[in-house]
Formats: structure tokens, sequence, C-alpha cells
């Protein structure tokens, strides 16, 4: 044994990951160039307030990107800080898509690890539960909370929001989050009540 995280292994699904790695450099690629684009842009605009609009479009694109990294699939078999790892995604979902709205992100997380696989599927509930959220919440007196807490055998995360009720959240608004919770073999409740609507997932803390 080296001690080095391994590969994930090589299954059936194994083209499907080297397609995905390969669309997520080539985001990543026209992202940086889109970037350098506004950048050059901004710095031979000779108005203030053009400059200052173009700066502010460079920093929400190198926001969306950090985000992408945060959701992109892991290479290595490995065992991952899921509260860090949640903190950071958090960060990058609040900077790229709620604080130019005016929504408010609160988190509460419990230190606990994770293969780096089932991490990376939770991330992608998260981010999908939260930007759902952000859907029907209203901008600029928005807020949502998510709370993560681990037993011995599962893990349990919550998204709270403060929009109006809305029956709809029920019924398959959220086919993607249910589809990711039926991979990791988990189970899902929405409660939309008059003051807040409350997402709860679950799902075994090891396949």
């Amino acid at each position: 044994m080296s001690g080095l995280p391994e590969l994930l292994p090589h299954d059936g699904a194994s083209a499907e990951r080297m397609l995905l790695r390969e669309l997520a450099q080539q985001i990543d690629d026209e992202l940086v160039s889109v970037i350098d684009m506004v950048s050059e842009a901004a710095n031979s605009c000779d108005g203030t307030e053009a400059r200052a609009a173009l700066a502010s479009v460079q920093d929400r694109l190198e926001n969306h990107m950090r985000l992408h990294h945060a959701l992109q699939m892991p290479q290595f078999a490995t065992t991952v800080d899921l509260a860090a790892y949640l903190q950071q995604l958090g960060r990058s979902i609040s900077r790229s898509r709620l604080e130019p709205e005016g929504i408010a992100l609160s988190l509460r997380l419990q230190p606990l690890t994770m293969s780096s696989e089932r991490c990376w599927l939770l991330g992608m509930i998260v981010f999908e539960l939260i930007t759902a959220s952000a859907r029907h919440v209203r901008s600029g007196t928005g807020s949502i909370r998510l709370e993560v807490r681990g037993a011995a055998n599962s893990v349990t995360c919550c998204a709270i929001d403060n929009g109006p009720p809305d029956e709809a959240r029920t019924r398959g608004a959220h086919s993607t989050v249910e589809m990711l919770v039926a991979r990791l073999n988990g189970s899902m409740d929405v409660r939309v009540g008059p003051g807040a609507t409350r997402t709860v997932v679950e799902i075994p803390r090891q396949a």
C-alpha cells in the first residue's frame, strides 16, 4: 500500500465518467477564455462605470467557475471531510447565485467524513436543494438554512427556506434530487408550512 488515494474503480460507467471529466474540462476552458476577455475589456475601458460593470461581471464569472469546480466528480476514491466540502460548496453557491439576489444562506454542519463518491453525490443534492429554494424565496428577504448531521450509519441533510407555501414543491419539484437520493439508497421528505418549507434527505453513511 502506497498510502496514496486510489483512482475510482473502472466499471460499466467508466466511459461515462471520462466523458463527464472531459466535458467539465471544456467548460473550465470556456470560462477561463470568457473571464480573460472580460478582464481585457475592463483594462482597456476608459469609462469608470463601464469598467466597474465589467469587473462585476468578471467577479460573477469567477464565482461560477469556483462553483463548477466544487461540483466536479472526484477523480480519486478517498475519505473526505464532508463539513469542509459543504462549507466550500455553500460559499460558492452563495457568491455566484444567492448574494446577487439578496438571499442569505446559513449552514449548520456537523463534522463527519464520507467517501469522496458519496460526498460528491450529497453535494449535488445540496446544490439542487439550495437552488430550488432560491427559486421560491423573495429577493432581498429570502433566507435558506442548511443543516447536516450524522449518526452511526446515516447522514441527514435538511434544507429550510422562508418561501411562501407552494404545494407543487411536493409533487415532482425535486426530480433530480429524487434520482440522486435513490442512487444513494436514501429517502426524502418535503413539508410545506405557512412559515417555511423543509426538505429532509436521509442517506446511508456507507454504500
